[in-house]
């Protein structure tokens, strides 16, 4: 065999098996290698913790016992834990607005066409956004309404109101919120790919968590009393609530049906994903 045949050889290539451990490493290496990724958790985590701190600092029972008006964010009849999770409601639009970006934001660059040509099965890539999405957020909101809590001790210190870490339903309630801010990622992952418009799947995120139960306040009251704890953002609120409240479900009830809400937006989201062309 002559040097020119050796030369003319082609090498050899390791082809590597598409499997969905492979696949979710890489949706790990995407997620932290965009920008977009850290300042969204990092703004959700701020306002967890610093509009849990600042209601904490702000409680001011005496002025709501006078008549007068609330002291601030942390005024009213409340307790501990809700003050320090009154940022989950801004915190869960940062988060869900992270997991339409993961999704949408590859359609919008077109980058989706090499992730499926490397991926031909295509569901593995949803159910991987999904997992790397849901437990980050989990992970690092839970963590942060652990903090809001524990610098609340200080602005409650002395207040009735006031609780520990051993406390009944605490660790709970905090973990709770977790749960509830990481299936919100996970639902915003699935509105990205089943609308395939980051403006159109954040608008769909912000009706169904903020604008949908106010207008639902419109239908008559014995048909909204029946319906109004089993709207994704009431649902998911019971999760991390410390006390049971009569017109709110329980929290084992509330992560039911709002992880329903998920897993049926997450169909829709696969179907798509699986039926049509990107």
């Amino acid at each position: 065999m002559t040097t020119d045949t050796l030369s003319a050889a082609p090498a050899r290539t390791t082809v590597h098996k598409v499997t969905g451990l492979r696949v979710l490493r890489s949706e790990w290496a995407k997620f932290w290698s965009l920008r977009s990724s850290w300042i969204t958790l990092g703004v959700s985590l701020l306002l967890l913790v610093a509009l849990g701190a600042i209601a904490s600092a702000t409680y001011s029972p005496d002025v709501v016992a006078d008549g007068g008006a609330p002291g601030g964010p942390g005024s009213g009849t409340q307790d501990a834990v809700s003050l320090a999770l009154l940022g989950v409601t801004f915190a869960s639009l940062a988060v869900g607005v992270l997991g339409v970006l993961l999704s949408a934001g590859e359609y919008s660059t077109g980058m989706i066409r090499s992730t499926l040509a490397a991926v031909p099965r295509r569901l593995p890539v949803l159910w991987s956004k999904a997992a790397v999405i849901g437990s980050i957020a989990l992970v690092v909101t839970a963590v942060g309404a652990l903090a809001a809590f524990q610098l609340g001790t200080f602005g409650l210190d002395g207040e009735k109101i006031a609780l520990s870490l051993s406390d009944d339903g605490v660790l709970r309630s905090l973990a709770g919120a977790g749960v509830y801010l990481g299936l919100v990622a996970v639902f915003g992952v699935a509105l990205g790919v089943l609308l395939r418009s980051s403006a159109g799947a954040i608008a769909v995120l912000v009706g169904v968590l903020l604008i949908l139960p106010g207008l639902a306040s419109l239908l008559p009251d014995s048909l909204y009393d029946s319906i109004n704890p089993y709207f994704p953002s009431n649902a998911g609120s019971a999760i991390y609530a410390l006390h049971d409240s009569s017109d709110a479900l329980s929290p084992g009830a509330g992560l039911a049906v709002f992880a329903g809400w998920v897993a049926l937006t997450l169909a829709g989201a696969a179907y798509r994903l699986v039926r049509s062309d990107a």
